[in-house]
């Protein structure tokens, strides 16, 4: 992971019953993966911390030399100070996220009235021409950017900052407004690199299946449980992005890791990696045909 460009990172609370911590206390599952543009060999993998502070990314990045992409959350940025070689990259996705809660306060009949009606409509153009790019190549990708999504970006921060002395000083509309001026240079990266993607979209995907569990078990009861289920997940989801059917995965390397039990290293592992050539082809999900 740490050879990729770009990778993502978000991170989610979990209960964890014996963590040292006072009853009711959160510890977090965080989740770092590849870019999207690295589709032949996803990576995905989550870490358990018992807090959410910026050590644990700050420790985990160590070795990354790269850009970062995640949500608004202040520790990365901190990172992003104390590193010359570590860029964050922020999500449009949060940037959105805000002001459609704003414009979902107003009654429905006022709603086309209201200046939030068209930051949404700004922000729909920027993800309207985006979304033509996704099988363009890195240098196609980062051309278009430049010459159409750009504009649209700069057209957009400039009617915010034309606009934000007639906000009012408390409210949604002023959070909305706060927010995305406050990360203008990290919503902006995208623009600048054509492997970054302009959202953390992917990262939200990968830890969804991990914030659907928890709902059903609630908590975990132990550390090296919360470490276990670390591992299990980071294999079912990298499973998952490598177009792997994750059951018939399990099975395949829990009938062949143990043959190698007594081996003195470890070199068998790389033909059972999601991404190897040497997986048999029934684990394999079903490439859908071109064009359907």
């Amino acid at each position: 992971l740490y050879d990729y460009h770009v990778i993502q990172a978000d991170e989610t609370p979990v209960l964890v019953n014996k963590d040292g911590h006072p009853a009711g206390s959160q510890s977090y599952m965080w989740v770092y993966r590849s870019g999207f543009m690295y589709r032949d060999r996803q990576i995905i993998l989550y870490e358990y911390q018992k807090t959410r502070n910026a050590s644990h990314p700050r420790e985990f990045l160590r070795d990354y030399t790269g850009i970062c992409v995640t949500d608004g959350y202040q520790v990365y940025h901190t990172l992003e100070k104390e590193r010359e070689d570590l860029k964050i990259a922020g999500c449009w996705v949060h940037c959105r996220r805000r002001f459609n809660d704003a414009l979902e306060v107003i009654p429905k009949a006022h709603r086309k009235e209201s200046i939030l009606h068209l930051i949404m409509k700004q922000i729909q153009a920027i993800y309207r021409e985006e979304g033509k790019l996704s099988d363009f190549s890195t240098e196609d990708r980062l051309m278009q950017r430049q010459l159409v999504v750009k504009p649209l970006v700069d057209a957009f921060f400039a009617y915010l900052k034309q606009n934000e002395p007639k906000i009012p000083k408390n409210g949604k509309i002023r959070e909305a407004f706060t927010y995305a001026l406050n990360q203008e240079s990290y919503l902006k990266v995208f623009l600048e690199d054509g492997d970054v993607p302009i959202d953390n979209n992917a990262s939200e995907r990968a830890i969804r299946g991990f914030c659907i569990g928890k709902k059903n078990w609630e908590m975990i009861d132990t550390v090296n449980g919360a470490n276990s289920s670390a591992i299990i997940y980071s294999i079912a989801e990298t499973t998952k992005a490598n177009n792997l059917k994750p059951f018939d995965y399990f099975e395949y390397l829990l009938t062949e890791i143990p043959k190698h039990v007594d081996d003195k290293n470890t070199d068998f592992l790389a033909e059972l990696l999601p991404w190897s050539d040497m997986l048999p082809e029934n684990i394999r999900k079903p490439q859908k045909a071109s064009g359907k």
